[in-house]
């Protein structure tokens, strides 16, 4: 299992040009290593992958892999709907030393069963690191069939899943259908707990790069079979979590970030800055936890 606990995806920091801003990478890189922060996902949605070009996307995840230094896995998000594009950027993932890859479902192109299992088991076969399967469908319209992804489960490096449905029902019927070892990973900060209360590994989370210590500590008290704790951490953070998601992710955590002094850096079009009414609402969520 690449990891349990507190996976970020971490957002990309663009400068005042458009540039992917290296300084403020380290800045955020660092803050994560000091907060407990269990595994780093770089170059995913919350990231912009799709506005990056490949050579941006292996540069970012080589200078990750570099200034994470091993202390942490890395795992790099090469999905894209196009499948020999897919192998290429995974290739070239493997090459920086990346420990794993995240690969979403193929979006717009609309794939049958068979087509997505062709999808993922061809890019897994391309490389010896392990892949986790990445199903999203508010944003691809696919949703990754149960039984796909137990067939899926018995290629060796297919390691898990980062299940980002919310449907509770479709992760009990995953981790009935998956050998124990296959790890499900929230990819929803608002359902964490009942995520991993269902035998859940983790989560692939937002809320993490403004509060990583706290989504941390929020995982790791469901390691330990203290769901009451983490209930409790779960219930008290949701009114900011949803602030998170006023608008499209990663537009709130950015400005969330620059609340709290942390350098998230711009957006790249088609995405815009946040409202003025959601970085209210942000703030009035943080004052209202003690954070500013």
């Amino acid at each position: 299992m690449l990891f349990t606990g507190s996976g970020v995806a971490i957002v990309t920091p663009f400068n005042e040009n458009g540039e992917i801003d290296y300084p403020s990478f380290d800045i955020l890189v660092d803050f994560h290593l000091k907060n407990k922060t269990d595994a780093i996902i770089v170059m995913g949605t919350t990231g912009e992958a799709s506005t990056t070009s490949d050579p941006e996307q292996i540069e970012a995840i080589d200078y990750v892999v570099k200034r994470v230094g091993g202390k942490i896995p890395v795992i790099a998000g090469t999905g894209i709907n196009h499948t020999d594009h897919a192998v290429e950027l995974s290739v070239e993932a493997e090459k920086t030393g990346a420990d794993g890859l995240l690969i979403v479902t193929p979006y717009y192109n609309k794939a049958t069963k068979r087509g997505l299992y062709e999808h993922f088991k061809t890019i897994a076969n391309s490389v010896k690191i392990p892949l986790i399967l990445y199903t999203v469908p508010s944003r691809t319209s696919v949703e990754i069939p149960v039984d796909l992804v137990k067939e899926l489960a018995e290629i060796d490096n297919i390691a898990g899943i980062k299940d980002a449905t919310g449907n509770l029902a479709y992760t009990a019927a995953l981790k009935h259908a998956v050998p124990e070892d296959f790890a499900i990973y929230s990819g929803n900060d608002d359902v964490v707990v009942p995520l991993m209360s269902l035998g859940g590994h983790g989560v692939i989370s937002v809320f993490a790069n403004a509060l990583p210590l706290e989504m941390h500590n929020m995982t790791q008290a469901c390691l330990d079979g203290d769901f009451k704790t983490a209930g409790e951490m779960q219930v008290k953070f949701l009114p900011l979590i949803k602030a998170m998601f006023a608008e499209v992710n990663p537009v709130p955590i950015k400005s969330a970030m620059e609340l709290l002094g942390l350098p998230a850096g711009g957006l790249r079009l088609p995405l815009t800055r946040a409202s003025e009414a959601t970085v209210e609402l942000l703030r009035k969520e943080l004052t209202a936890l003690g954070y500013l």
